[in-house]
């Protein structure tokens, strides 16, 4: 089973968006199910099989995430990230501008769908494999 130590490894690997679809497949091929990343803070929580979970702890002072969701301004801006023309700081700054407060990824479904702080969905993706 997973290790927080494997999923920092893997997650180093990671320079832009452009990098995502290659970390899913490693972490799910160490047996990851789903996460959460927050935006607030960066901690993630990492589940498996039998109710393992993994928690990686925040990675940077916290973030104000707003409380109107720029649903618009968001998707333009994500699909800057998944270019590669942003860093991941840059991405969660933005997400946090924007009003996003998570995003969960699914690994049976190959999904990411961004939630606002009313735990409303506001986008869901395909991970490209």
């Amino acid at each position: 089973m997973f290790t927080v130590e494997q999923i920092k490894a893997a997650h180093s690997k990671v320079k832009s968006g452009a990098d995502f679809p290659a970390y899913i497949k490693e972490i799910k091929s160490l047996g990851v199910t789903h996460y959460e990343a927050y935006v607030s803070d960066g901690h993630i929580d990492y589940h498996g099989a039998d109710s393992r979970t993994v928690k990686v702890p925040a990675k940077y002072d916290p973030l104000v995430v707003a409380e109107t969701t720029q649903v618009e301004y968001f998707k333009a801006e994500l699909i800057a990230h998944q270019q590669g023309k942003t860093d991941f700081i840059t991405f969660i700054k933005m997400c946090a501008e924007t009003g996003i407060e998570k995003w969960e990824i699914c690994m049976d479904k190959m999904s990411c769908t961004y939630y606002n702080k009313k735990g409303n969905e506001i986008l869901v993706e395909e991970i490209p494999q």
